[in-house]
């Protein structure tokens, strides 16, 4: 990571159409992002980790924040409390998903709160978490894969959703945001959504099988959008989840102008922010996380 040389040191980050969504925040040697649309967002506060400031070494390095790669317990939870600290969502606060690629969400409440930093989860197979409660933050560990914010401020409820293929072609963040007006009278025009780092549509090339899934889920003018054929492969395709993500929230009926699309992909940005593609899967995991204040 030579581009960090100590507290201060500026990120060049590469973004897909040369702009930023996101605000890059730095405190002491820990370095997250933050949304421009949700900072704007009273009583919100969401953070996205990078890999600066942690203590992990190795493949690791430096804020790796999931033991599912074989990092030392100790070194995560340590980075789990020092992210907390630099952004002001403390690590005994956050709940962590344990995430299978469903569809599966779960309610959280303060009763959950440090379950998968200092505490034995108790649930397994949860893509995806919700809360109505303050001071409960939901936490989605990703590495590639689409992170999936949503914030309604008026009814004061919020989710954070984990969509890879799967959870994508299982439309997960409709699910979500369906639970919030179900459950919680949330006006889908109201809800606020940012779709996180994660990889791009040029970096994510899959087979047949996952385009026949995606051909089934979605309606076949929004084909051409989400998938192009890869250049040189009759086998292979690019697949866009941003857009299928952004279309899965539409069709919950969120407003498209309340709906943050990241231009930040982190196949390439791999010196940033973990990526498994980029990495050949010898790498950590980083969060996103979002709570009400």
């Amino acid at each position: 990571m030579a581009e960090m040389t100590g507290a201060g040191a500026p990120i060049q980050f590469k973004y897909t159409d040369g702009r930023s969504v996101y605000n890059v925040n730095q405190n002491g040697d820990v370095i997250w992002l933050s949304a421009h649309a949700f900072d704007a967002l009273p009583g919100i506060r969401l953070a996205v980790a990078t890999r600066y400031g942690g203590v992990s070494e190795g493949i690791y390095e430096s804020m790796n924040l999931s033991v599912s790669q074989g990092d030392d317990p100790e070194k995560v939870t340590e980075n789990f409390v020092r992210l907390g600290r630099a952004c002001g969502i403390p690590a005994e606060e956050m709940v962590v998903s344990q995430q299978t690629h469903t569809t599966n969400l779960r309610y959280c409440d303060r009763d959950d709160c440090g379950k998968g930093v200092f505490r034995h989860r108790g649930y397994k197979d949860v893509d995806g978490l919700y809360t109505d409660r303050e001071h409960v933050a939901l936490v989605i560990s990703f590495a590639d894969c689409v992170p999936v914010f949503l914030a309604d401020i008026e009814n004061r409820v919020i989710a954070a959703v984990h969509s890879g293929w799967r959870g994508t072609v299982g439309k997960i963040g409709k699910k979500a945001a369906l639970l919030m007006k179900e459950t919680y009278g949330s006006r889908p025009e109201n809800i606020k959504a940012l779709i996180g780092p994660s990889i791009c549509q040029e970096c994510y090339e899959v087979d047949a099988p996952v385009i026949t899934r995606f051909k089934e889920a979605y309606d076949e003018k929004h084909w051409g959008r989400i998938w192009y054929p890869t250049e040189g492969k009759d086998d292979r395709w690019q697949l866009n989840l941003w857009e299928a993500c952004r279309l899965n929230l539409l069709e919950a009926g969120l407003d498209d102008a309340n709906i943050t699309v990241t231009n930040l992909c982190t196949c390439c940005n791999p010196q940033h922010i973990f990526s498994h593609r980029a990495t050949g899967g010898r790498r950590g995991v980083t969060v996103g996380m979002i709570e009400m204040i």
